[in-house]
């Protein structure tokens, strides 16, 4: 036998908050923000998004790593936060979560219509997310109640290494059927999630506007004037430089044409691992 490389495009395998609901990416930042000051530590909403992306008990683990904020925990309590502290925090933060994640679950305008597109071109839309299974229910039976639903969802506690692990992306490969990870394209508003796919052997596409990096809702994001808006392309270009995405678009709106581009790299012989 030989190893036939992939012509054309089977899956997108899209990430959740930021990416197809919730703009602004605010369900999980504000709620890291709640559970830190139910411990009387104070941290900023830039400081909340900073590891976002990442499972949500590394991302408060990742937090509580923070200079800033080892400080402020150590001036509350005495010393430095343990994982068992991660542990109590994220205990708390589960609950909040599950309770409130339902007011920022609408879908990202231009979303289902980009979603759309991707099933009339014939591709499955596989799914993952730094949310754990349990609040993934939730999330899924909005978006479904909305008009969104994938092929396929896992959650980050479903699989043994969370993101920048490859193993959510993988897992949707296996649950798809899908022949070759150079068929799939990982689409994602964070670093860890374009890590992810790279890591995955997978094309890869990231969000400028939609999510944690630009952190506005819609309305603040409509009202930016072009040369803002130009202003704040260059510096989350800038900031996704280091996980080396094949390609950078504003929101998921921009997908289609970038997968008929990939589709006609594939049938150059072109694949993701090589660029």
């Amino acid at each position: 036998m030989r190893y036939q490389h992939p012509d054309h495009l089977q899956a997108v395998i899209l990430d959740w908050a930021g990416t197809v609901v919730d703009f602004g990416s605010f369900a999980p930042t504000r709620i890291f923000v709640e559970a830190f000051a139910e411990f009387d530590v104070q941290i900023s909403l830039a400081e909340a998004r900073g590891p976002m992306g990442m499972g949500k008990w590394d991302h408060i683990r990742a937090l509580c790593d923070q200079p800033a904020v080892a400080e402020r925990f150590h001036k509350r309590f005495g010393r430095l936060p343990s994982d068992a502290d991660v542990t109590a925090l994220y205990a708390r933060f589960m609950p909040l979560q599950i309770a409130k994640v339902g007011e920022h679950s609408a879908p990202i305008p231009g979303a289902l219509e980009a979603v759309a597109s991707l099933r009339e071109r014939g591709l499955k839309i596989g799914s993952c997310s730094g949310y754990p299974k349990v609040v993934m229910q939730q999330v899924v039976e909005l978006a479904a109640e909305a008009g969104y639903r994938a092929d396929h969802v896992v959650a980050t506690d479903e699989v043994p290494k969370g993101r920048p692990s490859p193993a959510q992306a993988l897992a949707n490969v296996i649950a798809l059927g899908l022949d070759d990870v150079a068929a799939c394209v990982k689409v994602d508003d964070t670093e860890p999630g374009i890590l992810e796919g790279r890591a995955a052997g997978m094309w890869t596409v990231a969000l400028r506007f939609s999510g944690n990096f630009l952190g506005l809702t819609w309305a603040q994001y409509q009202a930016l004037p072009s040369e803002r808006l130009e202003a704040e392309r260059q510096r989350i270009d800038g900031l996704f430089a280091g996980s080396q995405p094949h390609y950078l678009i504003d929101t998921l709106a921009d997908l289609p044409p970038v997968i008929d581009a990939i589709n006609a790299r594939l049938a150059r012989g072109e694949s993701p691992q090589g660029c």
